[in-house]
């Protein structure tokens, strides 16, 4: 059963660019090495320019585990966490499907 994620991140003032760049870095990695990732793309909130959300889906449980295992998320996590506010707020949801 496919498994969305929908994650909050607030960034550091005067970060944005740096974190912008991490991030799309990391999700390039994602799209070419996680087959069970469906997708995994950043948005930038409308009301608040510190905040991100990161939209994304998953092929099942095990494919998510994976990706929060692989070598290349670990990785951009040490660059990211230097250029966050706070931890991100993370939302696991079930997805719907026929």
């Amino acid at each position: 059963m496919a498994i969305g994620l929908l994650a909050t991140i607030t960034v550091r003032e005067g970060m944005n660019e740096e974190f912008e760049k991490a991030f799309l870095d990391l999700a390039e990695q994602v799209r070419a090495n996680e087959p069970g990732n469906h997708f995994y793309a950043l948005h930038r909130s409308g009301t608040d320019s510190q905040v991100y959300k990161v939209m994304e889906q998953y092929a099942s449980q095990e494919a998510l585990e994976a990706h929060s295992q692989s070598d290349h998320f670990r990785e951009a996590n040490k660059v990211l966490a230097g250029l966050v506010a706070a931890a991100p707020e993370i939302e696991l949801l079930p997805a719907v499907t026929r």
